[in-house]
């Protein structure tokens, strides 16, 4: 029951990867402005049945979705900094302690997990859909040179990533995998939908994007918006926090994926890199 609702919210992300989708979307936006107000209310009873799926529903737990919900729509509907709106999206999951004491802890990674989603799918519609920022691409491939990229830019940057990684402690010696061909493969498409895809849309998709589309497209902006997502992973594991050897891996990533993410049609390009950098430092490493 609960992988239908991860399930469910993939879909969801998918759908507004068709065109047809998000141009519907944008009409009605156009029509009337009022119908993003609908997406608080429909995501929080998505996640409150989510919660009941996880053992149950807690009052608070709800007004602080709902809350966290029609803050960035708020923002969005009264034309209020488009920065400002990804940070009401993104720091609440980055900074989760308020909503975590009121989840039992059987039931934390999932909730956080639909959480996660729901910002996603928000984020789209608000981004894609009620704004209509360009630049985003939000988009199936146009070429088969997507991939190409891709898999270049995972052959050109793994191994400076590896070999900074281990010169600085971050990850050891590379070693043969132990898991079977089958687990491998089946994390590979986890790996994608549930961390790589999602990081690329806010990264990638939102923040570099608008960063580019106001202060052009330089590399110090590039290695700005790399910062940042470096800066995102300092409160990751397993090291202890602030994690700066993580950070320093991810900002030399997070230059890779923007450039592949630049020369690419979509940014599922960046989402193939990304996933293949973490399924490798997974299994190797």
């Amino acid at each position: 029951m609960q992988v239908a609702f991860l399930v469910g919210l993939l879909a969801a992300i998918f759908a507004l990867f068709i065109g047809r989708v998000q141009e519907g979307l944008k009409a009605e936006f156009g029509r009337r402005r009022g119908l993003v107000w609908l997406a608080p209310a429909a995501l929080t009873v998505y996640f409150a049945a989510a919660s009941l799926a996880a053992g149950g529903v807690e009052r608070e737990l709800l007004l602080i979705m709902l809350a966290y919900t029609a803050a960035p729509v708020a923002c969005a509907f009264w034309r209020g900094s488009d920065f400002l709106t990804i940070a009401l999206l993104w720091l609440p999951l980055e900074f989760p302690a308020l909503a975590a004491r009121l989840i039992a802890k059987h039931s934390q990674g999932f909730l956080h997990s639909v959480a996660y989603g729901i910002a996603i799918v928000l984020g789209l519609t608000l981004f894609a859909c009620f704004r209509g920022i360009s630049g985003m691409k939000i988009n199936r491939p146009r070429e088969w040179r997507d991939a190409g990229r891709a898999l270049a830019g995972f052959a050109l940057t793994a191994p400076v990533l590896a070999a900074v990684g281990i010169a600085i402690g971050f990850i050891p010696m590379p070693h043969l995998p132990t898991a079977g061909a089958g687990k491998m493969a089946g994390a590979a498409g986890i790996i994608l939908a549930g961390t790589a895809l999602p990081e690329e849309i806010l990264f990638r998709s939102m923040i570099q994007n608008l960063m580019m589309q106001r202060w052009g497209g330089s590399r110090w902006v590039l290695i700005a918006a790399s910062v940042i997502f470096g800066a995102a992973h300092l409160d990751n594991g397993p090291q202890t926090t602030p994690n700066w050897r993580y950070m320093i891996l991810a900002t030399i990533a997070g230059f890779a994926y923007g450039r592949v993410f630049q020369a690419s049609t979509t940014v599922l390009a960046s989402a193939l890199f990304h996933m293949m950098v973490d399924w490798t430092k997974h299994f190797f490493f």
